[in-house]
């Protein structure tokens, strides 16, 4: 329908026009997506008819010349996904096919490790740290940032904390690369005048970033999205006020339900069997949010 055309017309200049306020100076576009939008029906030219013509109402922007069609193509429909006022998770988006879905998610890897908006980043990094797993995961674990063992090998949860979230993914049921691992900030933030070490990242640093994470999630279309950390947790509800507080409880982000919890770090620094138990805790309602069944061993982990 025209006026539905028209409405995401206007809705896609309403969400450039806030990015355009945000500080955003340009968005990518990939060469498919071009080709797809080029590949859009034209108009349909109006035989001559001596009926009464009913004035029709003009596009609200007169500005661009849109060519109305008879409905939103996949390619529109996929933009909805981040449009204000629409839903903001991707399920009201046609699924792709499964080669569709590899060469979208190739292409946004291709994107993402040629990335240069952060200049101070692009000279310190090492690797850039895009993610890993299953693209059809129904599980995605989002940290903050790569540390040094990660922009050396350019995946991410590698070190210590790695290899505990590692051991997590299997007490659930689940091995490494039947989830999908990824963190806001896709560069590990640089450490000036530090030999050793890592830094939180800056709110402006993730903010530039998380377009990657953001469609990282809704190429995937996990079921559940788990939070790991504080910082992590900042950078996608924007919450301050802890992960104390916040770890346990529901959230949504992008449509998708998240769960916030402690970052493996924290229990390497913690060891107390309250605090792992906490994080249990948490990935038992992730498991039965899932509709995965626990058993009673499961269920008593790291009580005393």
């Amino acid at each position: 329908m025209a006026d539905a055309y028209y409405q995401l017309l206007d809705a896609a200049i309403q969400h450039l026009q806030m990015l355009k306020s945000r500080g955003e100076r340009f968005i990518s576009v990939s060469p498919e997506t071009l080709a797809a939008l080029n590949r859009a029906p034209r108009p349909q030219v109006a035989k001559h008819s001596s009926a009464p013509i009913t004035p029709q109402k003009p596009p609200p922007t007169s500005a661009l010349k849109a060519k109305p069609i008879q409905q939103p193509t996949a390619v529109e429909s996929t933009l909805l996904l981040s449009l204000p006022g629409q839903s903001s998770g991707p399920a009201s988006a046609p699924a792709l096919t499964p080669q569709a879905k590899a060469a979208a998610f190739a292409e946004l890897r291709k994107r993402a490790l040629t990335c240069v908006k952060c200049a101070h980043l692009v000279a310190s990094r090492k690797n850039v740290v895009f993610g890993v797993g299953n693209i059809d995961a129904p599980l995605m674990f989002v940290g903050e940032a790569p540390g040094a063992d990660e922009d050396s090998q350019g995946e991410p949860f590698v070190g210590a904390a790695g290899k505990l979230l590692t051991k997590i993914i299997q007490t659930m049921g689940f091995s490494r690369d039947s989830v999908y691992i990824a963190n806001i900030l896709k560069c590990r933030p640089d450490t000036p005048g530090q030999s050793s070490g890592n830094r939180k990242p800056t709110l402006e640093e993730m903010q530039t970033c998380i377009p990657y994470l953001h469609e990282q999630i809704d190429l995937i279309r996990p079921k559940v999205i788990v939070a790991l950390g504080g910082t992590a947790v900042e950078g996608l509800l924007g919450k301050t006020i802890g992960i104390m507080r916040l770890r346990g409880n529901w959230r949504t982000y992008r449509g998708t339900p998240l769960m916030p919890t402690f970052h493996p770090a924290y229990l390497l620094r913690n060891q107390a069997l309250s605090e792992k138990r906490l994080v249990w805790e948490d990935m038992l309602k992730v498991m039965e949010k899932l509709g995965l069944p626990t058993s009673e061993r499961q269920r008593n982990f790291f009580l005393k």
